[in-house]
């Protein structure tokens, strides 16, 4: 599963709110604070020169236009030469301006100059801590994430769901699966309207603890809640795969196709792989074969499902599977032009063998070996059999030698070459 980022949007315009909010800049307002119980004494403010407060706010706004070479103009010289809170706000301001133009780096390092100078009052500090850890999540420093969100709840003696949801997030990302399904857990208690991302960075914790039933379990909730939503459906069929809950997952996904709501290749793909899987695994596989092969051939003819190599073999491997062996070749071969490597060529050669088709097979043995193969030794002895097949001895020994260097087919092809004499 994809890591969910979306616990890491910020709003340009929250700075103003911030700011607006604050003792100085509206001396009327009367707000209940934020943080009433925080540790943190609150610091005597030193910002009195009407021109820096409206220098200030100008900035601030040119900042939530996104006219960042105004608000440079504007917060620069107030963070060299001002009061300390001033200071404090146009380092925030310039943060946030570097944030939205992805320096990431730059932002954090601003922000954190603008909370060690001490001087913000609690609501306006424990803000930008929090903000802080966000920056920090969104740069991919995620145990620094972590310690900024412990150092922001232990002073500011405030919990919140998002605040759990970003540490599970960056738990999660740091590998740490127990500490993300426990932050995860705690985010949920504190919302009637937790985020559907908070269950995707969930059932992956869930999954990577091998505690898959309660993925599964979350998966299924998800789908039944919105069983038109083709996200909820694909995270559902891929945790219940990766559950190895196949009859649960083929039962979830027939019903999605059955009532239309099959919308992305991957719907159509993920049953025919799983109509495969459960189809070796049964005395008769070819029903599930023929189910697979059914179902990629009306993606295919709806435009649902691209016409790639992968999908060409996998269609290939559904034919065979079901003993269409002329069906199979003719997917193999599809397969081929759009391949990187010789693989599908490869399977055709091996069919055309099968059915004593000779030059065929010889001639997609060649084109197997000159695209690249993983299984060398195998092309090569398909090559070989053709040869034989063809009566040219020589060149069936010089391919069957080929075939004797690799270390997979090494005793095959010198058992062969022993009885041709040729040992």
């Amino acid at each position: 599963m994809k890591h969910p980022r979306g616990l890491m949007m910020l709003a340009s315009a929250a700075l103003v709110l911030l700011i607006a909010s604050s003792p100085v800049l509206a001396k009327d307002a009367k707000t209940e604070p934020l943080y009433p119980n925080a540790t943190r004494s609150e610091p005597k403010l030193d910002l009195k020169s009407a021109k820096d407060q409206k220098t200030l706010q100008e900035g601030l706004d040119a900042v939530a236009a996104q006219d960042f070479a105004k608000a440079e103009q504007l917060l620069q010289p107030l963070v060299d030469s001002s009061s300390k809170y001033a200071q404090s706000l146009a380092l925030q301001g310039l943060a946030n301006a570097k944030y939205t133009q992805k320096d990431l780096k730059g932002a954090i390092s601003l922000l954190q100059r603008s909370l060690a100078i001490g001087v913000l009052p609690n609501d306006t500090y424990f803000q930008l801590q929090y903000e802080l850890a966000q920056f920090q999540l969104a740069d991919e420093q995620y145990q620094a994430a972590v310690d900024t969100l412990t150092k922001w709840r232990a002073e500011g003696k405030k919990e919140t769901a998002q605040s759990y949801a970003l540490e599970g997030n960056a738990d999660y990302r740091l590998g740490k699966y127990p500490e993300a399904i426990a932050a995860i857990n705690k985010a949920k208690t504190l919302t009637d309207k937790p985020d559907a991302t908070w269950d995707q960075i969930l059932m992956a914790s869930y999954a990577e603890t091998g505690q898959n039933d309660k993925a599964a379990q979350i998966a299924q909730t998800q789908m039944s809640a919105n069983p038109d939503d083709p996200n909820a459906l694909n995270n559902a069929a891929s945790v219940l795969m990766q559950a190895h809950k196949y009859p649960e997952a083929i039962a979830l996904l027939e019903k999605a196709h059955a009532a239309g709501n099959f919308k992305s290749e991957s719907n159509y793909v993920s049953l025919a792989k799983l109509y495969l899987i459960t189809g070796q695994e049964s005395d008769d596989p070819t029903p599930n074969a023929i189910k697979a092969q059914q179902l990629l051939n009306e993606g295919i003819s709806k435009g649902m499902v691209k016409s790639s190599a992968e999908n060409y073999v996998l269609l290939g491997q559904s034919a065979e599977m079901a003993n269409q062996t002329s069906n199979a070749i003719d997917a193999y071969q599809k397969a081929m032009p759009l391949a990187k490597d010789g693989e599908a060529a490869l399977r055709a050669g091996r069919l055309q063998l099968s059915e004593g088709n000779f030059s065929q097979s010889k001639s997609l043995a060649q084109q197997a070996i000159d695209k690249g193969v993983t299984q060398t030794g195998t092309a090569y002895m398909i090559l070989a059999e053709s040869e034989r097949g063809l009566k040219n001895k020589p060149a069936a020994i010089a391919a069957m030698q080929k075939a004797a260097q690799d270390p997979k087919t090494s005793a095959k092809a010198n058992a062969w070459l022993k009885k041709a004499g040729a040992g």
